[in-house]
């Protein structure tokens, strides 16, 4: 269990420079690759500004919410409503299990020791590396199977991705974009608003658990904080997104996967 002192709302006392700095890093790096850079941001906040695991994961929570609101508007712009309203059915039922697995996996993580968290971390980060690598560096294909079998395995599937998602503070872009190709069939353009539709009620629920206990209270003492952080993230990314194409995928994502990498040994050595 998480003791009182690790729920208890640590403060930054660091530069708001060095704050927004660090977030348009990441955000940069996210957007170099189409992503909010969650993360990214996450080993940043528990390393560069000192927060324990459980307040990094609900600081990360909160940034990649506002990243995605700040998101949804232009990536509903790009793809027509209509296009992505036609595949409602597809949304709703990778919904139905990433609601529950975002509850499930926010009570999971205010239920761990302090040193369990880490380790966990330090896991889904490896996963995250590997979900970078086979989606930017291989094609995905799909799998389709028949309805029957389909609607479970979505449940499924989501149930996952909403787990991970809430453990992390992501959105869960990096794995609801390959789902939606590989599972459903639908074009990547489209996947990408759909992971958006999908990424905001779900990051809402593991929020709604997170605020029933005491951790949830980082926030109020780091509200200018995560704001900043945000604005930092919103920024790089639209930079990042420039800078699309520039840097070759075959290189750039190898040294992200490596970044990760080495973010979860150090985590995993943490107590």
């Amino acid at each position: 269990m998480v003791t009182d002192e690790e729920l208890a709302p640590v403060r930054s006392t660091h530069s708001m420079r060095l704050v927004f700095g660090a977030g348009a890093a990441v955000g940069v790096l996210g957007g170099m690759i189409g992503l909010g850079g969650a993360e990214f941001r996450l080993p940043l906040l528990i390393s560069l500004f000192g927060f324990a695991a459980l307040s990094a994961v609900i600081l990360n929570k909160a940034m990649s919410l506002v990243v995605v609101l700040a998101a949804l508007p232009a990536r509903l712009a790009a793809v027509p409503a209509s296009e992505v309203a036609g595949h409602w059915p597809v949304a709703v039922n990778l919904l139905a299990g990433s609601l529950l697995g975002a509850w499930a996996g926010a009570s999971w993580a205010v239920r761990m020791r302090s040193s369990t968290l880490y380790k966990v971390l330090a896991a889904l980060m490896v996963l995250m590396a590997a979900a970078l690598l086979v989606t930017h560096t291989t094609t995905v294909g799909t799998v389709a199977p028949p309805l029957w079998a389909q609607v479970p395995c979505g449940v499924v599937a989501g149930f996952g991705i909403g787990g991970v998602a809430a453990i992390m503070g992501v959105a869960g872009g990096e794995l609801l974009i390959p789902t939606f190709v590989l599972l459903f069939a639908v074009d990547i353009k489209t996947a990408g608003s759909l992971s958006l539709l999908v990424s905001l009620p779900t990051m809402l629920v593991a929020f709604a658990r997170y605020s029933r206990d005491g951790s949830f209270a980082v926030l109020g003492a780091n509200l200018r904080f995560t704001m900043v952080l945000a604005a930092g993230s919103i920024a790089g990314a639209l930079l990042g997104g420039l800078l699309l194409g520039v840097f070759s995928e075959l290189v750039l994502i190898p040294v992200l996967a490596v970044i990760l990498l080495i973010s979860a040994a150090k985590l995993a050595r943490r107590n």
